[in-house]
């Protein structure tokens, strides 16, 4: 129904445009005299719905649907008959915005519809404003874009932007309101000045520098600034990539010998029926994975089959697959039969898997083990029996859900050192993008060598300041602007 809404809207506008699509947008360039409108909030019915326009006919589009002389009061909700211009029929009764550029999101003007949510009210206010000369169907992310080109916002504060409209997690939403805000942006803009001080300095010097006409220790107060900006992109280029993994998830991996309760506990953190349950050794054959929340945190959360050797070949390949997302794991989840810990299998675990991955420094590998021992109803009130060589590990039964909150606090510990802390200390890299002009700034810094060739440490300085520039926008081709605005949908 929808799109066939949106199709007698874009002909009456007379030029057909899906209501949400995922390409790279093709809009005329922000600032070309075009009007865009489109409905911003989600699709179906509901009960307010919001339509919204951005350009130089905003004004006039408000004046005509309105029949009225004047606007009303910026930033003001005003309560409005519209008609359509067409037949003067009325549409709905609606609250009317106007947001007169600069200040309005996109820097241009800006006028909102808040309608009621029906489908014949939606489609009758989007052809009426398809009627009128001057006004278009906006294009997928056409509206953030206009923001970019008018220095509402820059390329990192967009990219939150995004971020913040898919997030899923509580932490993911802390991160991206946090990008939004400007702070990633802000610390790069202050290195960046850091480099552009040292740029003139030491351009000043091989142009004055013989006169004497320049203070003393200018170059080495240049060199002392640009040694401790690479110490702080070291530092975050050191992260570990935690700020992606948070933006699209950290992998985790449920492994351990046959029957040890791998498929119960993802059920049980999933709260789905991910994996069959089955007392016969062997049901998992191969890899079952699904997206969770756990304790705020985006996580793949991976059931594996049963680590031992396989009596037959679907059960070899579903080993083979379980040790192959071993190595890509995040963070383990190694499962023991707590009754079990006596057995060859629970043995031989222990020595290959979990003590391995144990063994590795933290600084050697970002990848992090949790040793869970499962069917502690089946224990005694001792517990597991004495075992000088068992590593630290967490009691759990996934029958009785006993140990599950402690088991989720430990998670949710183990992710935010994978993840990093969204809620605190400096802003995460959150893309690959990110993490390309820090390295290539870094990378340039290496160059700055001003006691061999002041020439040559300038050139490494502008090329480094490039890379800071390019990372929040300034000097961005088209082709990566289109990659980053095709996140969004019509409407935004």
């Amino acid at each position: 129904m929808w799109r066939g809404l949106w199709t007698l809207a874009a002909q009456a506008a007379r030029g057909p445009r899906r209501l949400c699509t995922r390409r790279s947008s093709g809009a005329a360039a922000p600032g070309s005299g075009a009007t865009i409108f489109a409905l911003s909030s989600g699709q179906g019915r509901c009960g307010i719905a919001v339509i919204r326009t951005s350009g130089p006919s905003s004004g006039h589009a408000l004046r005509i649907l309105t029949a009225a002389g004047d606007l009303p009061p910026a930033r003001h909700a005003s309560l409005r008959l519209l008609s359509d211009p067409r037949s003067g029929e009325p549409l709905d009764r609606a609250l009317v915005l106007w947001f007169p550029g600069p200040r309005s999101f996109t820097g241009e003007d800006c006028v909102e519809f808040h309608v009621h949510g029906g489908p014949a009210v939606v489609s009758g206010v989007l052809q009426a404003l398809g009627s009128v000369p001057g006004l278009r169907p906006a294009e997928a992310g056409e509206f953030t874009r206009r923001a970019f080109a008018n220095g509402k916002l820059n390329l990192t504060e967009v990219e939150g932007l995004a971020d913040l409209i898919h997030a899923e997690t509580e932490a993911q939403r802390r991160q991206a309101l946090r990008q939004l805000d400007g702070e990633l942006g802000h610390l790069c803009r202050g290195w960046a000045e850091t480099l552009t001080k040292a740029l003139a300095h030491v351009e000043a010097y091989i142009d004055f520098g013989e006169d004497d006409n320049l203070e003393e220790g200018v170059l080495e107060q240049a060199d002392i600034e640009v040694r401790a900006l690479e110490v702080a992109l070291g530092a975050h280029l050191r992260d570990a990539r935690r700020g992606q993994r948070l933006r699209s998830g950290a992998h985790v991996v449920v492994t351990g010998p046959p029957n040890a309760g791998k498929s119960s506990l993802v059920n049980l953190l999933s709260r789905k029926p991910v994996s069959i349950v089955s007392p016969e050794p062997g049901t998992t054959r191969d890899v079952l994975e699904t997206p969770v929340d756990l304790a705020g945190f985006p996580v793949l959360l991976s059931d594996t089959a049963g680590l031992r050797e396989g009596v037959g070949p679907v059960e070899q390949e579903g080993v083979r697959r379980a040790r192959e997302r071993l190595e890509q794991a995040d963070l383990i989840l190694a499962m023991l039969d707590a009754s079990d810990l006596a057995s060859p299998s629970s043995c031989n675990f222990l020595a290959t898997v979990v003590a391995s991955v144990g063994a590795r420094s933290p600084s050697d590998s970002s990848q992090r083990l949790l040793l869970v021992l499962n069917k502690s109803d089946l224990l005694s009130p001792e517990g597991p029996g004495p075992r000088p060589d068992l590593p630290p590990h967490l009691l759990l039964s996934c029958l009785t859900g006993e140990g599950l909150d402690g088991l989720l606090e430990a998670l949710r510990k183990e992710l935010a050192a994978v993840c990093g802390d969204p809620s605190t200390g400096s802003p995460l890299l959150t893309r690959a993008r990110h993490q390309h002009h820090l390295q290539g700034c870094l990378d340039a810094l290496s160059h700055y060598k001003p006691s061999k060739d002041l020439a040559l440490a300038a050139e490494a300085l502008r090329v480094a300041r490039g890379h800071l520039t390019r990372l929040t926008g300034g000097g961005g081709t088209e082709e990566i602007l289109d990659i980053i605005f095709r996140d969004f949908c019509v409407g935004k």
